[in-house]
């Protein structure tokens, strides 16, 4: 059966480095489609060798015969993509002695962060380019799904009729999540077959093999645990007593949890950056399917008491995606604004709203903007549209499902 290929925004700018000499490393999660984008962009190139470390003779080459794996995969060739590099226990030196002595461009793959899949990185320091591929964003989803409605959003204009469609493709997503492989599932029996493989093939070979873990049932508690609190400010302690494990575990753990592409965390923003290093933060998944899957929920939305932590975590999804660190403001009395993104001079609130039906704000977010001066905001929420000035700061009202435009916007602005 012919693999389907689901475009991904990646692509671009993995074709404009291809003219440079620097190594291209792709890093994300298993599963999340770097061997067929690798394989994608490979298609159309001529002259070049395709290899996996999978293959476990043609990883022991690399690793113990440098000269010989050169003289059989890249002499003559002016392309050698390397899939599954994070199994190489030399591979930043010997990739480094590759780019040092032969004329030929070199993309690579790994399934952890860098620090994990790209083994030796030192060795590549000024040599490399490192770039992360997500499972799908929403957009790249609706893509797939609808192009249509992709054409109606980058207008802006939305009827009734597209706004339901819109809504129904974001509930399958919020649900589901953006593993290409569980996008092209057709039922959601067969969605959720998928995203248990995907929990497994972490758990066995991300967690066992990469950072030889043995017991893995005290790291599935922390992950339901952190799963259950889904935008809700991080207690150590609680979560220490909930999954079993010591305190600089649970930090630990977490750390790796971040680390290998399951967690996000967002982080207080202050004034006094010191204050970041000592309160509690939220976490985050990089997929709502993955999230659903460990508390067993694939509930629709309307029937979840999580609703407002689902749409929170799909708006922090699509900040980190655009390279935003996560922030949120919160004081002690309560009053807080779900995520704040630093950008130039400007410190710019977003609030997600799940239900509004008006240019309403809270008292927050108009004391954040009071505060820090801030020169614009935003307020997601399904389908309200409207523009306010509020203490000399322009607040737009926009449909959540532009998250990922307004985003884009921001970080192309100067």
């Amino acid at each position: 059966m012919k693999e389907i290929y689901i475009t991904r925004d990646l692509e671009k700018k993995i074709n404009k480095y291809l003219k440079r000499k620097e190594i291209i490393a792709i890093v994300g999660p298993r599963q999340c489609g770097k061997t067929t984008l690798m394989k994608h962009v490979f298609s159309n190139l001529k002259n070049g060798n395709f290899v996996s470390f999978d293959d476990r003779n043609l990883l022991k080459l690399f690793d113990e015969d440098i000269s010989l794996f050169i003289k059989k995969y890249v002499d003559g060739k002016d392309y050698l993509f390397i899939d599954e590099f994070q199994y190489s226990k030399d591979g930043g030196k010997q990739l480094k002695f590759i780019y040092d002595s032969q004329k030929i461009k070199i993309l690579i793959s790994g399934s952890s962060a860098p620090e994990l899949s790209i083994q030796s990185i030192k060795y590549l320091v000024g040599r490399v380019f490192v770039l992360n591929l997500y499972p799908l964003s929403f957009l790249e989803f609706l893509n797939y799904k609808d192009k249509k409605l992709l054409e109606v959003i980058s207008k802006e204009k939305f009827s009734e009729p597209a706004l339901k469609l819109i809504s129904d493709y974001y509930e399958e997503y919020c649900i589901f999540g953006g593993y290409p492989a569980v996008v092209i599932s057709d039922s959601s029996e067969e969605k959720i077959e998928v995203l248990k493989n995907v929990y497994n093939t972490y758990l066995l070979r991300e967690i066992r093999d990469i950072l030889q873990i043995s017991d893995d049932s005290k790291l599935i508690s922390l992950m339901k645990a952190l799963a259950l609190q889904t935008g809700s400010l991080v207690n150590y302690k609680e979560i220490s007593l909930l999954s079993g494990l010591k305190y600089d575990e649970v930090v630990k753990n977490v750390n790796i949890l971040r680390n290998t592409f399951v967690c996000l965390e967002s982080k207080p923003f202050f004034r006094n950056k010191r204050k970041e290093l000592v309160k509690s933060p939220k976490i985050y998944f990089l997929d709502l399917g993955f999230r659903n899957f460990i508390i067993n929920d694939f509930r629709k939305l309307k029937d979840r008491q999580d609703f407002g932590g689902i749409n929170e975590n799909f708006v922090a999804c699509e900040i980190s995606r655009k390279d935003f660190i996560l922030k949120f403001w919160r004081t002690k009395a309560g009053a807080e604004v779900d995520f704040v993104i630093e950008k130039d001079n400007d410190i710019i609130p977003i609030e997600v709203k799940t239900t509004l039906r008006d240019s309403k704000y809270g008292k927050s977010l108009k004391n954040f903007v009071s505060k820090n001066k801030s020169k614009k905001g935003f307020i997601l929420s399904f389908s309200h549209t409207d523009k306010i000035i509020l203490e000399g700061a322009t607040i737009r009202f926009a449909p959540i499902f532009l998250t990922e435009k307004i985003i884009s916007h921001l970080n192309n602005s100067s």
